[in-house]
């Protein structure tokens, strides 16, 4: 493990990212690197050093990435050490506790990596059960100490490692899963996320089990739902129209490829006690749902579209655009006058401007006149580092057709 009383590490860079780093932004990519010593393990940590020799902070060297290094600290005089970490978890976990989350809360994101200066760490609490996400080469490098302080820090029952994620290939990492710490958790546990409970997986679902940053928007959609027909599309395990149910929805159709999770949809149903709740669960592609609901000339009051990522990638930023207006397209048709349409993009690489713009091209295609009512983001505990705009990657819309 690294120490300052060993040899220091140094890496130069260029002044471009001098520039970066004084505007406090924490990647340094490749090509802003001036002098490196490639022969470095992965996650290292390294001094970084200006041209003309001045320190500006430390980081987490990463071979293998195109983002080379991450930064731990822009404190030229820092210790990165066991004590470096407490100080970080123990700042973000502190944090949470000033946060307007919805009430009672038993799952909550503890620490949302570069924007609680731990690039690269997710740390998400379900109930008595923490799981982490080491996403990175530096993050990989102090996991012993992270899951040792995290135990001093909270007491939980068990901590559950979901590193199954195609992202570390890139920081020539592999997969990983399974517990760190503990008790194994139960294949489900059950959180509170307001008026609503919802078992999560933490083992095997998406992400580390459930869409933390949807919480406080599932419950707005409440606000829209008294006597309509709601569709909810991508529904996951079903957390918008749990609450459009609550807020008095007449209807839900739940959409979503799996069946595995349009079972887990509904024991949720079940476990809020909606075992006759009005609901259909269909297992199908949204995209020919929605074109046969079209056809069938079908209409709703509430429309929710929470797709997954359709741009990862620079390259994909085009086809990826017309998936977004084409669902949105659709989803316009099937909203009927004075209904409601709430829509997200969980793309980093489709910022808030450009969604809105894929959005009202939709609504004008389909011939409809639709009025933006609102913004959504990621529910606070996901925030947003001001010098990592990176960070803010959900955006929602919410629109009134007329």
């Amino acid at each position: 493990m690294f120490a300052h009383h060993s040899p220091i590490k140094t890496i130069s860079v260029l002044p471009k990212a001098e520039k970066s780093l004084q505007r406090r932004h924490p990647w340094i990519f490749s090509g802003a690197v001036r002098q490196e010593d490639r022969t470095l393990p992965g996650g290292s940590t390294v001094a970084v050093h200006a041209a003309d020799g001045r320190r500006l902070g430390w980081g987490a060297y990463s071979p293998h990435s195109q983002i080379r290094i991450r930064m731990w600290s822009f404190d030229a005089s820092a210790t990165i050490d066991a004590g470096f970490f407490h100080r970080r978890l123990e700042a973000a976990i502190q944090a949470r506790r000033k946060l307007p989350l919805l009430a009672p809360c038993t799952a909550v994101r503890l620490v949302n990596a570069e924007s609680d200066r731990l690039p690269g760490l997710i740390v998400d609490r379900y109930d008595d059960f923490l799981v982490c996400q080491f996403l990175t080469a530096g993050a990989e490098f102090w996991k012993t100490t992270i899951v040792t302080h995290l135990r001093a820090l909270l007491p939980v029952k068990g901590i559950f490692e979901r590193s199954d994620v195609e992202v570390r290939a890139k920081e020539g990492l592999s997969p990983q899963s399974g517990p760190l710490w503990g008790a194994l958790p139960p294949e489900r546990v059950a959180v509170q996320a307001g008026a609503v409970r919802f078992l999560v997986d933490l083992r095997h679902g998406h992400k580390t089990g459930f869409y933390l940053d949807q919480r406080e928007n599932q419950a707005r959609a409440a606000d829209f739902a008294a006597d309509g027909e709601v569709l909810n599309c991508f529904c996951y395990t079903g957390g918008f129209g749990l609450w459009a149910l609550r807020g008095g929805a007449r209807r839900v159709t739940n959409i979503d490829a799996s069946p595995d999770v349009l079972a887990l949809a509904r024991d949720n149903a079940s476990l809020n006690g909606l075992d006759d709740a009005p609901i259909d669960y269909v297992a199908g592609n949204v995209f020919e749902c929605l074109r046969r609901y079209r056809d069938e000339r079908r209409a709703f009051d509430l429309i929710v579209l929470d797709p997954p990522k359709f741009v990862a990638s620079a390259g994909q930023l085009n086809k990826g655009c017309r998936g977004y207006k084409d669902i949105n397209l659709l989803a316009f048709k099937l909203l009927r006058p004075g209904g409601v349409l709430m829509t997200f993009s969980c793309s980093g690489r489709v910022d808030s401007l450009l969604f809105q713009k894929i959005v009202a091209g939709a609504a004008v295609d389909a011939g409809r006149d639709v009025r933006l009512i609102g913004h959504l983001s990621q529910a606070a505990d996901h925030p947003v580092g001001l010098s990592f705009p990176e960070g803010h990657y959900l955006k929602g819309v919410i629109a009134m057709s007329a």
